[in-house]
């Protein structure tokens, strides 16, 4: 009977033992499962943030690259169009000399010598072609008469008193300018009107314009243009 009093009590310890221990070791399960759903809420929340970041950054990454290849193409296309600029430039100058060569012959002298015509035929000819070649490569005279003085395209080298153009006209051309597509490849030099109406070019336009040009006048450039037709004028006849 003593052992059996003896193995109760020992039993009721045992239980009365064992229940602090179980009851912790249910709290420590109820916080490992509380601390995996919320790290199980802030793993899932991770993802898509992160998705969303990189399709950004994606999208931005096309966007550049497409960018950059529209600038590629462009300047492609700008070295393909103007590679010939400097070319060209040198060409203008021979197609000057044989307009001033042209212009040189007289017209009497022309219709006296058979051997002059010809000449001077087969020099029209010859400018006729180089202007069409100039066409192709997409190289075209500026259009200046009658226009208003434009930095960009215009080199002012003398003024005229014209009271019946506004002032600021291009009223003469020196030297003809051109054009390669949209962009300048020789300004025309003119001469602008001065006086008449109420000026018409802006004062930042103005102020690119030579100022000695009051002080040289038409005078200086008349001088020049004769002595260079009678130059011109006297080697070509030297020559024939």
């Amino acid at each position: 009977m003593a052992e059996d009093k003896n193995e109760n009590t020992s039993e009721k310890t045992a239980k009365v033992n064992e229940s602090p221990v179980i009851s912790e070791a249910e709290d420590a399960s109820e916080s490992a499962a509380a601390a995996g759903d919320s790290a199980n809420a802030e793993v899932a929340g991770k993802p898509e943030a992160e998705i969303a970041e990189l399709k950004d950054k994606l999208l931005r990454a096309m966007a550049e690259s497409e960018n950059v290849r529209r600038r590629a193409e462009r300047d492609r296309e700008n070295a393909s169009k103007f590679a010939i600029a400097g070319f060209a430039r040198e060409m203008l100058q021979v197609n000057d000399n044989l307009r001033r060569a042209l212009g040189s012959v007289d017209k009497d002298a022309r219709k006296e010598s058979d051997a002059l015509e010809n000449l001077v035929v087969g020099l029209e000819l010859s400018e006729r072609e180089i202007m069409n070649t100039f066409e192709r490569a997409g190289i075209k005279p500026i259009d200046a008469v009658g226009k208003k003085f434009d930095p960009n395209l215009h080199e002012a080298m003398f003024e005229i008193e014209d009271g019946g153009q506004p002032a600021g006209t291009v009223v003469q051309v020196v030297e003809t300018g051109y054009l390669l597509f949209d962009r300048p490849l020789r300004p025309a030099r003119v001469g602008i009107s001065k006086g008449g109406p109420k000026a018409t070019i802006p004062g930042e336009a103005m102020e690119k314009i030579r100022p000695d040009l009051s002080a040289k006048g038409q005078s200086v450039y008349e001088k020049q243009a004769d002595a260079q037709s009678n130059a011109s004028g006297s080697q070509l006849n030297e020559e024939l």
